[in-house]
């Protein structure tokens, strides 16, 4: 594996959601720079950013020389990846991609940083973030997997409208105010459609039951994502997953209710010890449950609502919940640039 003890580093996407995510991360964690380099889309060329690194004017990703940059966070897209990576790669660079471009690629490691880092080691110039709901999700798993080993797992998923980026906060926004003005409505029926066709249904003060796209049998795209991502981050193909998705009317922060089946029984008194030592994530008893509102900004998934199944004893049952844009995204990318770090 390539490690670099003051990398040149770009981010792809710099001024997106994620992106503008990752510069204040790199920022925040002091980041080891010897020149930084943003990159994005013809609408947002030519803008100049202040950094810790100076003024960086942006550069525009379908002419950009790739030549010298050492780790590029990409952030811009599936399809720009799809073909921007490799070249990026060609070049040199060490690409940590969060799109899903390339996460069930055999060749490239899908990396979720405090839980399988090792993966990062068999890289071969592109490196997988995991899908942000997964992120949340495996960092209360992956401690208890590596306990007991994985079985099943049923989770439902609580997705913030920032899993859409800016578009979706943007659209959330639009409809609260919409709404504003016939909030008896939406109690007796009779509201009027809000504009903006982001999602299927609307958003504001409601639950949307499809988060991602129908792909196959009758599952989202985000549900399988849930499904093929766990079992190649915990390297077990036999985890049986049942996952539903929803879109909740909350600005940023992913929730997930998962119920977990081990090789063997997992009581209460173990997976507290397991989950109240495991790095990157705060373990909260019932006096006060983890919420969207308390993960916003913070780099810690928080963890609660920990309690023994019953239906069928024997496994564990919990809520997760993370910044989507943190953990979820741009963090877990820094986070693997550390890991490249000589």
């Amino acid at each position: 594996m390539k490690t670099f003890s003051n990398p040149s580093v770009a981010i792809v996407g710099a001024t997106g959601a994620v992106g503008t995510t990752m510069l204040s991360i790199l920022e925040e964690r002091v980041f080891p720079i010897s020149d930084l380099r943003l990159i994005a889309s013809s609408r947002s060329v030519g803008n100049v950013i202040e950094t810790t690194w100076g003024s960086i004017v942006v550069e525009d990703l379908d002419t950009v020389d790739p030549a010298g940059v050492d780790i590029a966070l990409f952030s811009a897209g599936g399809a720009r990846s799809l073909e921007y990576a490799p070249h990026f790669a060609s070049a040199g660079a060490s690409v940590i991609d969060n799109s899903s471009a390339f996460r069930m690629d055999d060749t490239v490691p899908l990396v979720v940083a405090q839980v399988n880092d090792e993966a990062i080691r068999s890289h071969e110039g592109i490196i997988a973030n995991p899908n942000c709901t997964t992120m949340v999700i495996m960092m209360a798993a992956g401690p208890l997997h590596a306990a007991a080993g994985l079985r099943t797992m049923f989770a439902t998923s609580y997705q913030s409208v920032s899993g859409s980026g800016h578009t979706g906060i943007a659209q959330l926004a639009s409809e609260i105010d919409h709404f504003d003005s016939q909030r008896s409505n939406l109690v007796t029926g009779g509201w009027d459609e809000p504009d903006g066709d982001l999602y299927t249904r609307p958003i504001a003060y409601n639950v949307l039951p499809l988060a991602g796209s129908i792909a196959v049998v009758g599952y989202t795209d985000e549900e399988w994502k849930l499904v093929n991502e766990s079992r190649k981050i915990l390297d077990r193909d036999d985890i049986a997953v049942e996952p539903t998705c929803v879109r909740v009317p909350v600005m940023d922060g992913h929730g997930i209710s998962a119920s977990m089946w081990f090789d063997r029984r997992v009581d209460l008194d173990e997976a507290v010890a397991v989950l109240g030592s495991a790095p990157g994530m705060q373990l909260w008893d019932d006096t006060k449950v983890p919420t969207p509102l308390d993960s916003a900004g913070i780099d810690d998934i928080l963890v609660g609502r920990l309690r023994e199944t019953i239906g069928f004893p024997g496994g564990i049952s919990l809520f997760a919940i993370g910044d989507n844009l943190r953990k979820g995204a741009a963090l877990n990318a820094v986070q693997l640039a550390e890991l490249l770090l000589a």
